[in-house]
């Protein structure tokens, strides 16, 4: 079947709103009573397109969103619901101490070139994932694994270095590529329940349904992420019929427009996207954590929270949210403060202040929260300067380069207090026992060990200011009221297409 960019769309005239602060799949009423048909194409609107198709390569959130669980599957997965479930894998067993895990590969799947899943692509796409060149985010998480062996075709033995409680976790994250597949920047060849048949660059991504797919076959004919620089264009194309659906609506006042209006659907999940100011700790004045904590003093985060998201969202006091097993609430941890701000910034040896150039990517909300820091941090003798950059450039310059002073961007990883025990990641964070707390949390026998070991760590986290944690968004997707199955939670960014349907 070919996907065109068709803006036409039929709304119902049914009243159907659903609000859910847990996990839980949009359900409109009226569409449940319908028939859905099958043959739809789901068109998706979403402010984050891929830089890349390639997850190892710096492709930003959208690969996440559109490709994760759609057209890729990894060993495991992480449902909507938090939960880390066997994917690719038919059972598997842990050796009594830890270090040996044995994977049995599901039968009959096949990639979308044809060629059948086996155990030399699983070993090939996770040297993918940890190889020298990897830009993935994840790779430390997998310094761990010593050897990856392949007796078989569907047997994988993974031998590691020490026990690590979240490996079956970590895994979720690696993308099961065909080891004949060379450069996937821009194609693939995945296992998924969809196949790309068209990328446009800076326009729309066309992704259908996989006739060979081993799974349970979507309940859709394609979907269209149809993509947006700017937030308003986007609630426009929703309002007009071009898109079914806003994976994530970037602000009250737009979500305003829909929450009166029987022809749409309101749904709020459980988010894991935290808005940050990243300090690049290596750097003066930002190695200094009594510097980094004076900042924090002087944002008012809840009246930030509030112009842009009114009553939706969470100040939050670290990296850590709600969903995560070790949150604790930290936001009395340099609570907002100025006039202490102030005196911790003359002992800091800065009575007049400083200034700092701020790197601001060029999409909503972040030029925004930028000139708010600007106001904030100008009462207490700091001087902002915003530097607006691109997408690409912030991967190149920060991520990559780390050549900066500090930066706006939003984290949208599920568990991923693991970036402050890594002291090369882009900000620099580095308290060796943070590193020692994380690292060795991995080695406990049980969740609850872990639990407690990265609830120190975040704690010390939060208590050096490590970076300038600044709210939780709210996660709410919008669509039309004919239009169910979709997820709301969306952790780590990710997506699931293959159970939303469109009534006839």
């Amino acid at each position: 079947m070919t996907l065109t960019f068709d803006t036409k769309r039929a709304l119902s005239r049914t009243r159907a709103l659903a609000l859910a602060a847990t996990s839980a799949l949009a359900l409109g009423g009226p569409a449940m009573a319908q028939e859905y048909d099958p043959d739809a194409v789901i068109n998706i609107g979403s402010l984050y397109e891929p830089q890349n198709l390639d997850n190892t390569a710096g492709a930003g959130q959208g690969i996440n969103e559109a490709f994760n669980g759609n057209v890729y599957e990894a060993l495991f997965v992480l449902t909507d619901d938090g939960d880390v479930e066997p994917r690719l894998v038919e059972v598997y067993d842990i050796s009594d101490d830890g270090l040996t895990y044995t994977f049995t590969l599901k039968p009959d799947v096949t990639f979308h070139s044809g060629d059948p899943l086996t155990a030399a692509d699983v070993k090939s796409s996770i040297e993918r994932v940890t190889t020298e060149s990897s830009a993935s985010s994840r790779k430390r998480t997998l310094e761990v694994i010593e050897s990856v062996e392949t007796p078989d075709d569907r047997t994988v033995i993974v031998t590691l270095k020490s026990p690590s409680v979240s490996l079956p976790y970590n895994l979720s994250y690696v993308w099961i590529v065909n080891d004949a597949a060379t450069d996937i920047s821009a194609s693939e060849d995945g296992t998924g329940p969809y196949t790309l048949q068209e990328w446009r660059r800076g326009s729309a991504l066309a992704l259908e349904p996989f006739e060979g797919y081993w799974g349970e076959k979507p309940m859709n004919g394609g979907v269209m992420f149809q993509y947006f620089t700017d937030a308003t264009a986007q609630n426009n194309a929703l309002l007009t019929g071009a898109v079914d659906i806003i994976t994530s609506i970037q602000s009250p006042d737009a979500l305003s427009i829909f929450t009166d209006n029987p022809d749409f659907t309101v749904s709020e999940g459980a988010s894991t996207t935290k808005e940050l100011m990243a300090f690049n700790d290596r750097v003066e004045p930002f190695d200094d954590p009594q510097v980094r904590s004076a900042i924090a003093r002087a944002v008012d985060k809840e009246k930030l929270l509030n112009a842009i998201w009114g009553d939706y969202g969470m100040v939050i006091g670290s990296f850590v949210p709600p969903t995560d097993p070790w949150y604790v609430d930290l936001t009395d941890v340099n609570a907002y403060d100025p006039e202490s701000a102030r005196e911790m910034l003359a002992e800091a040896g800065y009575p007049d202040g400083f200034s700092f150039t701020l790197d601001t990517p060029d999409y909503d909300p972040h030029p925004v929260v930028a000139q708010f820091l600007q106001n904030e941090l100008a009462k207490v003798g700091i001087e902002v300067k915003i530097n607006i950059i691109t997408a690409n450039e912030w991967y190149t310059k920060i991520y990559k380069a780390h050549d900066f002073e500090a930066t706006l961007q939003e984290h949208v990883n599920h568990r991923d207090i693991v970036f402050y025990g890594n002291p090369d990641f882009y900000w620099g964070y580095d308290n060796p026992e943070v590193v020692r707390l994380i690292a060795e949390s991995e080695n406990v026998g049980s969740m609850e060990e872990q639990t407690e070991m990265l609830t120190q760590a975040n704690r010390i986290i939060a208590e050096d200011a490590a970076s300038l944690w600044l709210y939780l968004y709210p996660q709410i997707v919008v669509s039309t009221s004919d239009v169910t199955g979709y997820p709301v939670n969306g952790l780590n960014s990710q997506f699931f297409v293959s159970g939303i349907k469109k009534a006839e």
